[in-house]
Parts: structure tokens; sequence; C-alpha cells
């Protein structure tokens, strides 16, 4: 083959093999750009999913901690003082019974991991009863009558219309000391929006972990 016909071949076959090329690239940016997109729309949603999954371990701690008030004020007939009383459980015999599992101590919403403790006079306690009254109908309470003779009832609360409405949360996390004395709950030190909403409460300080809902 002479050397003119050998140029003439290339001329004909690299054109081709160029546009070939240039059909990949194309097809290769408009599937990076569908995959930019999907993974646009997927991280959101899996953010959401993994807040919702803690908020449901959150609440199922926070009631496993109410439990274990119930049952500290039936042995002891007195409102526990620390999480720690909770974790040493309660004597049976010669051993000891576990009232409160070490993980039921933490709270998966915020970073400290430390619950904050809720006197029966904290404001944020008289909220609670005043979202749930209002989302009940009416104040709800234990049928544990031990714990009402050593805790007294909540307060009642008349007149308690639900607007729907809620205080914007702030964000951040409470890290304020916990005042000594006893305790009637718990509730998460995250400030945050919540996803679920417990009682009608979407945010997870409000939410107020306690024997007297139970």
């Amino acid at each position: 083959m002479s050397a003119a016909e050998c140029d003439t071949r290339v001329e004909k076959i690299g054109p081709a093999r160029r546009g070939e090329s240039g059909y990949a690239l194309v097809a290769l940016l408009a599937m990076m750009t569908i995959m930019a997109l999907l993974l646009i729309t997927a991280v959101p949603n899996y953010r959401r999913m993994a807040q919702r999954e803690l908020e449901e371990e959150a609440i199922t701690r926070g009631e496993q901690v109410a439990e274990a008030i119930r049952l500290y004020v039936r042995e002891k007939r007195a409102l526990p003082t620390s999480i720690d009383q909770l974790l040493e459980g309660l004597p049976r015999g010669t051993r000891k019974i576990q009232i409160l599992r070490p993980a039921a101590a933490r709270d998966p919403l915020s970073t400290s991991g430390e619950w904050k403790l809720i006197r029966q006079n904290d404001p944020a306690f008289l909220e609670f009863v005043t979202k749930v009254t209002a989302y009940a109908g009416r104040t709800p309470n234990t049928s544990d009558a031990m714990f009402l003779s050593i805790a007294k009832p909540p307060p009642v609360v008349t007149n308690v219309l639900d607007t729907g409405s809620e205080e914007e949360a702030p964000g951040g996390e409470d890290d304020s000391e916990d005042s000594s004395g006893p305790f009637i709950g718990v509730a998460s030190r995250s400030r945050r929006s919540s996803i679920l909403s417990y009682y009608g409460v979407e945010r997870h300080d409000r939410w107020i972990f306690t024997p007297y809902f139970r």
C-alpha cells in the first residue's frame, strides 16, 4: 500500500474515532450529572432518616429512665437525686436488680450524652403538662398510686387551647448545670427542632420523660 493510500485511510478513520470519543464524553458527563443530582437528593433524606432514628432511640431511652424512676420510688419511697442512683439498681436479698441500662442513662441527641434532670417545680415541666393536656384533651396521670403519694400529682391545667404553634428552637445545647435535689423526669439537652412529635411537642429539650404520663 502506498503512502498516499495510508494517509487517505487515516483521514477516513480519524474523524470517526474522534466522533465516537466525543459521544462517550458527553454520555459520561450526563451520567455524572445524574449521579450528582441523585446525591443532592439523597443526602438530606439520609440526614433526616438518621435524625429520626436518633429521636426514636431518645424516646425509648427516656421512657426507660421514666420507668426506672417509678420503680425506684416504689422501692425507696423517695425520688432519686441522681442518674447514678438509678444505675445502682435495687436490693434483692444479697443482690441488686438492674432498673436502668447504662445505655439508657445516655442522651443520644446531645453531644455530652447527659440528660437534663427535671424537678417538679421546673417551668419546663409545667409547660410539658400544658402541652400534654392540650394534646390529650385532659391531664393524663399515672395509675401508680405509690408514685403519686411520693411525688404528688402534677399541676392541673385548665382552659388549655392548642394553637399548634411552638417557640422556634434556638439550636445548640443546654450546657447549664443541674440543680441539686430530687427529680421527677429527664429531658434532652438538645435544643433543636424534632422530626417526630412527642405528645404534640416538636422540640428535643421540651420532651419530658417522666412516670407521670406512663
